[in-house]
């Protein structure tokens, strides 16, 4: 794939050993087979509860079980097993083996637990000691050799304490010590050497502290150790990180600094299974990174800064059954990996240009892939999961997900061009009394009107891609018949606001503010030719400035921004936001303190004098006739508000809503 534009994936090699039988079977677009049977049912049926296939074979890899948690159940299962047996205490049993201990610990066996005991300092206890727990206590520095005389220790926890320093001699002596945590501290440095006694440590979790900066001779001595964990730490880079670490298998880096990956970042990382970058400043990475990588399963690299990947980033990685690139600002990726082995790829929050079907034609063996738009399922068809499966207004099969939509655009857009038709002719045909008012409510018919017209419009565009929406899904929103529905709709619903407002704010004047304003012709003239010419402005000028908003209009099916929590660009975003939450709102609240106002002011005056009463009695009339219409349409703003300034807040909404 050539185009510079176009996002995508070639993967070539193949993965021995794997038998895919559900692959002979070939399944039409949207469809995945089951099993070994020539059936294939539409992505929706899979895990559904029902068994579809009459083998169950739709009901089979429901949980997404690759990647990490099939890892950690091959290489730590066991050891969390017996680490999880080791925190049952017995109190009632007595533990003589350990001698005296601190009033506030328990012990049993050869195992001390002074969990919450308020410590300042390490407990002194006998030396066969073999398990030590002082999590939750007030310990700020290991001193040197503060452990020297426990050697048969095979298990430390110091978590949730204040310790800022650890002497580079702390840890001697502990040469039997597999499992050590550290986290939640203050530590900022470790020097090199700290952990040079510590031959059989397996595992070393220093989460959540401020460490910003390691060498590979930091964990000179850790030949055993198969985890590390360093999340939520302060690391900017990384250099050779695994070199003392010949073994290590499992390597969490979440929520570091780090900016760059370099060509020998992990040069001697050649047995790591596990490797997680998420949520890093990561902006470069070097084509050859993981190159050595061979035996690596998962890979995470989500929520960080890359704008591109380099074509053969991931071409050496043989094992891969796992990666996630989502919620990077990538916009341009020709190629993603040439792996055919891959079970789970994660691309959410990433915009695919040019998506095309044989893009995802080699990754035979891929079971679960996430995308940014449910849309982009539809070019993935073998996938047996394929998630989102909406966006709460259309799914796989239509362009309106669910019954209810489709009734309802139907219903309201014949009562809405029925009901505007009828009452511009009646207004034709019967004479009023105040020319202007009906003016006016013939021309908030006709912005009333265009929204019957856009409902009609989705309702028969709906019956055209019934069933197979997906395959038409991205060319409809790309579509210049959506850009087009969805202007009409942006300005039948600004016109209308602008008219309701103006309206609201004459009877306003004309009632608490009685003979000061006589409204003309001629003005209203204006003022009418003025709100539909800025309503067009508004409409339209998203179309006519392709550059700036992109496909302001495409972002859903029905063709209009209710709202968007990954705008198309920072133009399109402040635009809907000044809008909806600008123009609309001051509205909305202008008209709720109108009637309001009039209302107090009618309750207030009562009735003076009769030339008053009798002035202000036809524009009461007329004004109580308008506020149902009014107050109708304001209500239906108020969801779009609410979603608007949910998602100005950064707050996730369901696809449901």
């Amino acid at each position: 794939i050539n185009s510079d534009n176009s996002f995508f994936v070639i993967l070539s090699a193949s993965l021995t050993g794997l038998n895919i039988s559900e692959e002979a079977t070939s399944c039409p677009l949207g469809y995945f087979p089951c099993g070994n049977l020539s059936v294939c049912l539409p992505q929706l049926m899979h895990c559904n509860g029902i068994n579809d296939c009459g083998n169950q074979a739709d009901e089979e890899n429901c949980g997404d079980n690759n990647g990490w948690p099939h890892l950690f159940d091959k290489y730590f299962a066991a050891q969390h097993v017996v680490m999880t047996a080791e925190f049952v205490w017995d109190l009632d049993v007595p533990s003589p083996v350990l001698g005296a201990v601190p009033e506030r610990c328990l012990c049993r066996d050869l195992e001390l637990d002074c969990d919450g005991g308020q410590l300042p300092d390490i407990p002194v206890v006998a030396v066969n000691v073999t398990m030590m727990s002082l999590q939750r206590n007030l310990l700020q520095e290991l001193k040197a050799k503060i452990f020297f005389r426990y050697h048969n220790l095979q298990k430390l926890y110091l978590q949730h304490n204040n310790i800022h320093s650890v002497n580079p001699d702390a840890f001697r002596g502990l040469y039997n010590l597999t499992r050590l945590y550290l986290s939640y501290n203050r530590i900022s440095v470790l020097m090199p050497g700290v952990f040079q006694d510590l031959h059989k440590l397996e595992w070393l979790i220093l989460e959540n502290n401020d460490i910003h900066q390691v060498s590979p001779m930091t964990f000179s001595g850790l030949n055993s150790l198969v985890l590390l964990v360093l999340l939520n730490n302060s690391l900017t880079k990384l250099d050779d990180i695994c070199r003392e670490m010949p073994r290590l298998n499992w390597l969490d880096l979440e929520g570091n600094l780090i900016e760059t990956i370099g060509n020998v970042s992990f040069h001697s990382c050649s047995m790591l299974t596990v490797l997680v970058l998420q949520k890093n400043r990561i902006s470069h990475i070097n084509e050859q990174a993981f190159s050595v990588l061979h035996r690596l399963g998962e890979l995470d690299l989500s929520s960080n800064r890359l704008v591109a990947i380099p074509p053969n980033l991931f071409l050496l990685l043989e094992d891969l059954l796992q990666l996630n690139i989502s919620y990077n600002p990538i916009n341009k990726i020709r190629v993603i990996c040439f792996l055919s082995s891959k079970k789970r790829l994660s691309i959410e929050g990433i915009e695919i240009e040019n998506i095309q079907r044989r893009m995802f034609e080699p990754l035979k063996h891929l079971t679960h892939i996430y995308f940014k738009k449910f849309q982009y399922c539809g070019y993935a068809p073998h996938v047996r999961s394929c998630k989102p499966n909406t966006d709460g207004i259309s799914s796989f099969e239509n362009l309106l997900a669910n019954i209810v939509l489709r009734v309802f655009v139907w219903v309201v857009s014949a009562t809405t061009c029925f009901s505007n038709i009828f009452v511009i002719c009646m207004r034709a045909y019967i004479r009023s009394e105040n020319k202007l008012h009906a003016m006016c409510i013939i021309s908030l018919c006709c912005a009333d009107g265009l929204m019957g017209i856009y409902l009609f419009m989705i309702g028969a565009y709906d019956l055209k891609y019934r069933g197979e929406y997906n395959r038409h899904a991205q060319a409809w929103m790309d579509s210049i018949q959506c850009q087009v529905i969805g202007s009409l709709a942006m300005l039948s619903t600004e016109v209308s606001v602008l008219l309701l407002t103006y309206l609201t704010l004459e009877k306003y004047i004309c009632i608490v503010y009685p003979f000061h304003l006589t409204p003309g012709r001629r003005r209203t003239v204006s003022i009418l030719l003025g709100i539909w010419v800025f309503g067009f402005i508004v409409a339209f000028l998203p179309l006519a400035c392709k550059e700036p908003f992109r496909n302001f209009y495409g972002t859903n099916g029905v063709c209009f921004p209710l709202h968007s929590e990954q705008p198309e660009t920072l133009w399109a975003y402040v635009y809907s936001i000044v809008i909806f939450l600008g123009l609309n709102l001051v509205a909305f609240l202008i008209i709720v303190f109108s009637y309001a106002s009039m209302f107090y002011n009618i309750q207030r005056t009562g009735t003076q004098t009769t030339k008053y009463s009798n002035h202000i009695k036809n524009e009461v009339t007329i004004a109580k006739r308008f506020f149902s219409i009014v107050i109708t349409d304001s209500l239906c703003w108020i969801p779009i508000f609410i979603l608007k300034i949910l998602s100005l807040l950064h707050v996730e909404i369901p696809g449901t809503v």
